[in-house]
């Protein structure tokens, strides 16, 4: 009941955001490792003051101190546990829940240190600031307050208590030559100043913590208004581009019609020239499927994960390139190697994608009568897909560029092909989608004399794990 309480004191905002209750996840943590501090220098504390500072403590002091140093170890323990399976559940026990219950307990177990440790007498009670802070930092406003108000009330009431002789006073010898706590205006002055303290602390601690919590929902709505503008900036490109390729594929047709002869014969020199148009027209529509695929990916949250025999989807990719292949005398070898055939957990489509323009990269950027090898292996739980030729290669320098948006190597631009640059920053958001990892080498092993060529390796796990969709 109180937990849902608390949730309604926290800004709607922040309890959709992970970070927030990472955050509390992590003061958490901090409470738990400052607890294991705190009982190593009560125990130093005891060894300390008996042997060496000459502070004598009664067997009831001794011992109930012993007991409240154990108790605390075990319920940080106890925290410690519980902490790696409590997860952010607004109906029920949650990182908050588990805040509160440590700051109360520890600050139960500090005033019976106090009460203990001499009372207003004891140098303990400073702990109760630092405690306070920390709560604060953690806990919304109104429960920290709550919390310091209740706390500064049984403080007071111990001390007054103690001074009028209600409550037995445990001195400690040796800390003071000298009794405090049945002076009535040091009492007063003390209340009084500690009361301050306290709240100021809270004021401050909780005040920065609200500022840092404001300024995250600044950037949390700042991030939302960008991704909505990227998303009505994609949606505008892909319109623009779809309407670009509706008269160029219109072109391509024409063009198809005319070299296959359906109207009647064409002079040579006129079909070299309808040949030279139709592969800049295919090259127009591979660089508007690049741009469009860069924005569907950015655009959609989709993703149909599913079962993938890789052999059908490689040879898939084959089949369609087969015919520009063909054209360039580049000869496609598929060679699978895996031992178990298992099958790969993901998007077919993206993956298609992925593949497809490594195989058509290596195809495109090939001289005539090259050759592109795919290579399929098993590799510690993971598939690894290689795609490999014997053309142009990549410069050495610019290998760490290669995955970039609109990058093209300086060779590329040279040769006699266009593209957008866009094909392999897609190819590399798709595979780490798939939580997979994809490198690129040059001169590849099928390198020949003034042909280096390049190798693109990708790396996908076969386990079912969660995917970045």
């Amino acid at each position: 009941m109180f937990g849902k309480l608390m949730m309604k004191l926290v800004p709607h905002w922040a309890l959709e955001q992970q970070e927030f209750w990472n955050a509390i996840r992590k003061r958490n943590l901090w409470f738990i490792k400052l607890r294991y501090g705190v009982v190593i220098l009560l125990l130093a504390f005891i060894i300390l003051s008996i042997s060496f500072l000459k502070i004598e403590f009664t067997s009831i002091q001794l011992t109930l101190i012993l007991i409240i140093t154990v108790s605390i170890f075990i319920y940080n323990l106890f925290f410690h546990y519980l902490r790696r399976f409590v997860k952010f559940d607004i109906e029920s026990f949650n990182p908050m829940s588990v805040s509160l219950l440590q700051m109360i307990l520890d600050l139960i177990s500090l005033s019976l240190l106090v009460y203990y440790t001499g009372g207003i007498e004891s140098p303990l009670y400073m702990l109760f600031v630092f405690h306070m802070i920390i709560g604060s930092l953690i806990l919304p406003g109104a429960v920290v307050y709550t919390i310091a108000s209740i706390f500064v009330l049984i403080f007071a009431t111990m001390i007054t208590l103690e001074h009028t002789g209600v409550l037995i006073h445990h001195h400690v010898n040796g800390l003071l030559d000298f009794h405090l706590y049945n002076n009535l205006y040091f009492v007063t002055a003390y209340l009084a100043t500690f009361s301050l303290m306290i709240f100021v602390s809270v004021h401050l601690a909780n005040g920065i913590a609200r500022q840092l919590y404001n300024r995250e929902k600044d950037l949390v709505d700042s991030i939302k208004k960008i991704n909505m503008a990227e998303k009505e900036k994609q949606q505008y490109i892909m319109g623009i581009v779809h309407e670009i390729k509706t008269p160029i594929a219109a072109v391509t047709s024409y063009l198809d019609l005319i070299l296959q002869k359906f109207l009647g014969p064409v002079d040579e020199k006129v079909e070299e020239k309808l040949l030279r148009a139709k592969t800049r027209s295919d090259e127009g529509i591979q660089m508007i499927n690049d741009v469009l695929n860069v924005s569907k990916l950015k655009l959609y949250d989709q993703f149909n994960e599913e079962e993938i025999e890789l052999e059908k989807l490689v040879c898939g990719v084959i089949r369609r390139r087969q015919p520009f292949a063909d054209a360039r005398l580049v000869t496609i070898k598929f060679i699978d190697e895996r031992k178990n055939k298992d099958k790969l957990i993901g998007d077919r489509y993206l993956l298609d994608i992925a593949i497809s323009n490594l195989v058509g990269n290596s195809v495109k950027y090939n001289s005539d009568g090259g050759k592109v090898e795919i290579r399929a292996k098993d590799i510690n739980g993971t598939v690894s897909v290689e795609v490999c030729d014997d053309g142009i290669g990549i410069a050495r320098d610019e290998l760490p560029k290669i995955f970039s948006d609109f990058f093209r190597a300086s060779n590329a631009k040279k040769a006699s092909t266009e593209g957008s640059g866009l094909g392999l920053s897609v190819v590399k958001k798709i595979i780490e989608r798939h939580n997979g990892s994809i490198i690129a080498k040059s001169p590849s092993r099928m390198a020949k004399k003034d042909q280096p060529g390049s190798c693109f390796t990708i790396e996908l796990p076969l386990k079912r794990e969660k995917l970045n969709k």
